[in-house]
């Protein structure tokens, strides 16, 4: 039975062959189109609207360099919250409780956030590794810290967002699970985990948008620090 509970978390594997570029192509499908006519449907004009209300939000404090990185952070916030709103389905795989998949996701673009500032400016990137006025003796122990914090940023990226979808979707099995067996011995109490259940969802769907809000964030406040 422990085992079971883990199952949702393997790959899909359908005849031999992998499904997870299926899960990971289906998200971009669902989006609707624009289209060249003058006047959009509903669906499009407010799509249009939450991504220039995200845009503003997001880029409001970082210089006019990082503006560069709109449509890819943009994409990406859409992206995974589309993965993971897919995931609360049932009979669904969500690729995003995958370490491996955020780490991809997470360690190209910190790294390419870090390259932009030592090219850019490498005194003021070099510069976060010691704050001003640090005491003689302490260098050397700030700078190792400061160094392994950098580093650390980008498997906190991933581990933030693989832990919190699993931690959720472990514990919506778990009272299901106790529902159900519940059920023909104690209806009432049945009927009380249900409900238990019903708010866990909701809880999980604002999990869903809110970790892919907070992945999307700090990478801009990384970008910020480093254009």
């Amino acid at each position: 039975m422990t085992l079971s509970f883990f199952d949702q978390f393997m790959s899909p594997v359908y005849l031999g062959i992998p499904l997870m570029a299926l899960a990971l192509s289906l998200p971009w499908i669902l989006y609707p189109k624009p289209t060249p006519r003058w006047l959009n449907n509903r669906l499009l004009t407010l799509q249009g609207w939450f991504i220039n209300r995200f845009t503003q939000q997001m880029f409001l404090p970082v210089n006019l360099g990082g503006h560069k990185w709109a449509t890819l952070l943009t994409s990406l916030m859409l992206f995974l919250i589309t993965l993971n709103m897919l995931g609360l389905l049932p009979y669904t795989f969500t690729p995003t409780t995958q370490l491996s998949l955020n780490m991809a996701f997470a360690v190209p673009l910190w790294l390419a956030t870090v390259i932009i500032g030592m090219r850019n400016q490498p005194t003021h990137a070099l510069g976060h590794l010691l704050p001003e006025g640090t005491p003689t003796l302490l260098i050397p122990v700030l700078i190792i810290i400061e160094t392994i914090s950098l580093f650390i940023r980008p498997l906190a990226l991933g581990v933030r967002l693989t832990a919190n979808l699993t931690a959720g979707h472990l514990l919506i099995q778990l009272i299901a699970t106790a529902a159900f067996v519940l059920a023909p011995m104690m209806p009432t109490v049945a009927i009380l985990t249900a409900t238990v259940l019903l708010l866990l969802t909701l809880l999980e769907v604002a999990v869903a948008m809110i970790q892919a809000y907070v992945f999307v964030l700090l990478l801009s406040l990384y970008l910020q620090e480093n254009v």
